[in-house]
């Protein structure tokens, strides 16, 4: 299947942006990579800038590319990631980029083209290369999966493909690193001429003559240049056997065991993180709560701000907040590291064969499902992965239901609630919810289609799958360290600008009620606004300013939910104790009080609304790029219908039940 989202690594790389890096300086040699999807082109980028990487609009486009520093023997290079592509052709804005990258001219002209070739797919990734090597740029071939190939029965001799393409081929394995010194020693020699390699045959298509220009003729002469290299480089080796692969899918791709297989797959992959993580959480708590807490305590007190305001925003404010969000750190490591297990063992990719039948059920193609996948880590990236769909009403279709996958930032809150409310049943409770996700998905996809969207339709999906593949532990950990640390980077800073925001209105009084940083939370203007809001969450049981404050701060971001909180029981708590544990004890009370007895069902209603409401600013932005403000608004009317009634539902059914 086309992984290209998953494969730039932005399933998930943060709540918001992809992680960042060195970049090389300005007036380096650009070195592009360029490859069809599921060749190892991302993995190849990650072993050669050490996973260290920028991801970045390209100029005058919004379409994103990966970009990292290059070392090639003491001189830096630019080396980008381009999207995947099977040729010069382009039937989507990300094909169409690549196009125009490998096209540009004057001083937009790459100095060297990588193409990643596949030998379990020989014939099928030569195309791009063909149609490359027509530009009369310099271009070194990077040969991947030779161990696939040889499984396959197939094996390909690098000098001998090197000889019929008429460029430099280095066989190389990204995943366990062997081979790629040999091609960064292939790339500083092309660097080091700054000239085309001589060509010896093949397509008479020259950069006079651009590869957009695509006729018959054309295609048959690349078509009997690529027959020509397969019989010389390829051979059979007469060890043709049914692979693991192919005893796997029969059951992994199956219509009715593998989306079961799936959910059990995902089940256990919460129900192992929130078990493994929990003392781990507990462990920061007390350590935050306690001796932190009380540092900084000390260190306001030592530079005679101690009764001052300023004693507040760092204790109650950026102390409990920041602190707060910071417990979850092992829980998102944890799952961000099984996830990329997943992926690099190549079980993720059967996700899209498992659900083609239900997209096209939704008037969508199968590979739609990619940006839904990636919506599972962060709805931004998604709703910019949604490039990949050739059809703007399927793009525009994709980008509405984004926001109805659950991201990595409410997963901290389904967490928090699970293990408060159903601590014996928190990873089943926590996977619930996303089943519960891909529910919404699915219902207000087949909504909009049989209205809106009744006269789209989608081809059946033609795809290839990765081979499974045993995850290596270097690249898995890898992945986790890019997810997690481009999370922290962008919580952080939006956790800190709303833990000030917040506090900020935590200490202005209202009715008189004290002074400025010396008012009871309850009686600020932050309880007042939320006040004003809860009545129309009575019905759901959660009425509660206390929620509903936290839920008008989930609008900036989910993760800031949590932190809210944490203020707000903090400045609640006279005594000042913090005590491990005592967040839930609150959360506790409060949802009794507003659910009139039946908290737990008002809790699950919290998360229903949680899940299904307005995702956070930065997705409304992305959305407004891709879609344009007329569709985000309808997306947010959408969403806030959806989540109200969702929602009470959830309590009103609920309470008589339960």
């Amino acid at each position: 299947m086309s992984t290209a989202p998953l494969d730039r690594d932005r399933a998930g790389a943060s709540c918001h942006e992809d992680g960042g890096g060195p970049s090389a300086p300005p007036g380096s040699p650009t070195v592009l990579l360029a490859g069809s999807p599921n060749v190892g082109k991302s993995t190849l980028f990650n072993a050669l800038t050490g996973a260290r990487r920028t991801v970045g609009n390209w100029p005058g486009t919004t379409v994103e590319v990966g970009r990292g520093a290059l070392d090639v023997y003491g001189r830096a290079a630019d080396l980008v990631d381009l999207p995947g592509s099977y040729s010069l052709d382009p039937v989507s804005p990300d094909e169409r980029l690549t196009r125009d990258v490998v096209l540009g001219e004057g001083a937009d002209r790459p100095d060297v083209v990588v193409v990643i070739v596949s030998a379990a797919h020989l014939a099928r990734s030569l195309y791009l290369l063909a149609q490359v090597r027509e530009t009369a740029l310099p271009v070194v071939v990077a040969l991947t999966m030779s161990d696939v190939a040889a499984r396959r029965g197939t094996e390909v001799d690098p000098q001998a493909l090197a000889a019929a393409v008429g460029c430099p081929v280095v066989a190389l394995d990204p995943r366990r690193r062997t081979g790629v010194g040999r091609l960064v020693e292939a790339i500083g020699a092309v660097l080091g001429t700054g000239v085309a390699t001589p060509r010896t045959g093949g397509p008479a298509q020259t950069a006079a003559r651009p590869a957009e220009a695509d006729d018959l003729e054309a295609a048959d002469e690349r078509f009997a240049w690529i027959d020509a290299a397969v019989t010389a480089a390829a051979r059979e080796t007469g060890l043709t056997r049914r692979t693991w692969s192919d005893r796997i899918d029969r059951v992994a791709t199956a219509p009715v065991v593998g989306p079961l297989l799936f959910l059990a797959v995902m089940w256990v992959v919460f129900q192992v993180t929130t078990t493994v993580a929990a003392p781990l959480q507990d462990a920061l708590d007390g350590l935050l709560s306690g001796p932190v807490s009380t540092g900084a305590g000390w260190l306001v007190e030592a530079v005679g701000l101690g009764d001052t305001p300023v004693m507040g925003l760092v204790v109650d404010g950026l102390v409990a907040g920041v602190g707060m969000l910071l417990t979850f750190v092992p829980l998102m490591a944890l799952m961000f590291l099984l996830l990329a297990v997943l992926e690099d063992s190549g079980y993720l990719a059967r996700a899209a064969v498992v659900t083609d039948r239900l997209m096209r059920r939704l008037g969508l193609p199968g590979r739609a499902f990619l940006p839904l996948v990636v919506g599972f880590g962060c709805n931004v990236p998604a709703v910019a992965a949604t490039r990949i769909l050739p059809n703007a009403r399927q793009r525009i279709l994709t980008a509405l239901l984004v926001p109805f996958t659950s991201c990595s930032a409410r997963l901290t809150v389904y967490v928090l609630l699970a293990a408060t409310f159903f601590p014996d049943h928190a990873g089943t409770v926590v996977f619930g919810m996303y089943v519960t996700s891909i529910l919404l998905v699915v219902l207000v996809g087949l909504a909009l289609r049989s209205t809106l969207w009744r006269t789209m339709g989608a081809d059946p999906l033609v795809i290839d799958l990765p081979p499974y593949q045993r995850p290596t532990v270097r690249l898995s950990l890898s992945v986790m360290w890019l997810r997690l640390e481009g999370f922290l980077r962008t919580a952080s800073g939006i956790i800190v600008v709303t833990v000030i925001a917040v506090w900020v209105l935590q200490s202005i009084p209202v009715g008189g009620a004290g002074t400025f940083g010396d008012v009871p939370v309850e009686q600020s203007v932050y309880a007042e606004i939320s006040r004003w809001v809860a009545p129309a969450l009575d019905p759901a049981g959660f009425g509660q300013w206390q929620a509903v404050s936290a839920l008008i701060v989930g609008f900036i971001a989910k993760e800031a939910v949590i932190s809210s909180w944490a203020q707000t029981y903090a400045l609640a708590d006279p005594t000042g104790s913090g005590a491990p544990g005592a967040l839930g004890d609150e959360l506790l009370h409060t949802f009794a009080v507003s659910s009139g007895g039946h908290a737990a069902v008002a809790a699950v209603a919290f998360m229903v609304f949680l899940l299904a409401y307005t995702p956070c600013v930065a997705t409304l932005a992305a959305q407004r790029r891709e879609v344009g403000m007329r569709w985000t608004l309808f997306g947010v009317a959408v969403q806030l219908v959806v989540a109200w009634t969702l929602a009470v539902v959830v309590f009103q059914v609920g309470r008589l039940v339960w």
